[in-house]
């Protein structure tokens, strides 16, 4: 809309927000608010307790997640979150338009309460609310295509064309990179209580980070742990932040393979490639020669070694009598939602969705 727009993508494991124009967020922070007793409020129960950001060192238990599978559950997480970034980014463009991604849910409430928030208490001059799904599509430079989005909280597959979503064809699985930690925290730490919270984050989310992928065939992958000779699993290892050495087992390296075989962790859910199978099958038979070779893989998850080429491969089986059936991924695909805002913020053909605060007040 203006040269200097903020851009804010507010998902359910992580705040990215920034000026558009530029090819990363400049702000990343976990979307964690914490309660901490202050002395005008000492007691657990209070009502009005200190509202911070991120997880306290002092008090590690007190922290919460206000957006959960793609739904706000504390929306004065929200506004605060909110009010720090713009404080941040207000700094030196203080009349700046604000655009807001939201969730392929589509709530009401969602779109209402976050109006409330921009104009009413955070006084933005203009605001525009953009789909997620959409905005990835946007980043790939790609108007027909599938897009599959895999985050914190939900896993989400919409083909479109034209730039237009395929209505009815869209699937969310409400399983994601949370359903991977809370896995390896239960099998790391046993749900032993006396292991400090904050610890049992950092060891999960490094483990994740550096050990964890996903193998092209399960079967063998375990054969492969299996033929291994004692005192060659050095790859398996890894230390805590404590300095302790744990040994990995063969299924929490493999976790991500709970997003293709899920049965096998005693989940009853389609895998992601066959969401993306039944989305693609939803659509007319026509457009799967358009859509097939332009298969959009973007969100956290996709970042773990092998989960495209996997998700490729399984695709490729199923529609062999198309030979033009690519996946494209892009390195910076943990971003594809605020980077396709980002360019979306300065086109002239989303000029009208823009609400200003003139506007608003109509209304």
């Amino acid at each position: 809309m203006t040269e200097n727009t903020i851009v804010i993508d507010h998902g359910s494991g992580y705040m990215k927000s920034g000026f558009s124009g530029w090819n990363e967020p400049q702000l990343i922070l976990p979307s964690i608010v914490n309660y901490r007793p202050c002395q005008e409020n000492p007691g657990p129960s209070s009502a009005r307790r200190r509202l911070g950001l991120g997880i306290d060192i002092l008090n590690p238990e007190t922290f919460s997640y206000p957006i959960q599978r793609g739904r706000v559950l504390n929306w004065e997480g929200v506004e605060h979150i909110w009010s720090f970034v713009l404080e941040k980014l207000r700094m030196e463009h203080e009349d700046t338009p604000v655009l807001v991604t939201e969730t392929p849910l589509k709530d009401p409430v969602f779109r209402k309460k976050t109006l409330e928030i921009m104009f009413e208490l955070l006084d933005v001059p203009a605001l525009l609310l953009a789909g997620q799904m959409e905005m990835s599509l946007y980043a790939s430079g790609i108007l027909t295509g599938v897009v599959v989005d895999s985050g914190c909280g939900l896993t989400r597959v919409q083909p479109f064309h034209l730039g237009h979503p395929i209505r009815h064809t869209s699937r969310t699985l409400e399983f994601a990179g949370q359903d991977i930690s809370d896995y390896l925290s239960r099998s790391l730490f046993k749900e032993d209580s006396t292991v400090n919270k904050l610890f049992q984050l950092q060891t999960v989310d490094a483990v994740k980070m550096k050990k964890c992928y996903v193998p092209q065939n399960l079967a063998e992958a375990l054969d492969y742990f299996q033929s291994l000779p004692s005192g060659h699993d050095e790859d398996n290892s890894y230390l805590l932040p404590d300095g302790t050495s744990v040994e990995l087992t063969p299924m929490q390296l493999l976790a991500p393979e709970m997003f293709f075989s899920p049965q096998v962790f005693d989940q009853e859910r389609p895998s992601v490639s066959q969401a993306v199978l039944d989305s693609i099958k939803g659509c007319d038979a026509d457009l799967h020669p358009q859509l097939l070779p332009h298969v959009i893989a973007c969100g956290g998850n996709t970042l773990y070694p092998g989960f495209n080429r996997r998700l490729f491969t399984e695709l490729a089986s199923q529609y062999a009598s198309c030979p033009n059936a690519a996946l494209c991924s892009s390195s910076k695909r943990n971003f594809s939602v605020w980077l396709g805002a980002s360019m979306v913020a300065h086109l002239s053909t989303f000029k009208s969705e823009w609400m200003t605060r003139k506007e608003y007040d109509e209304k």
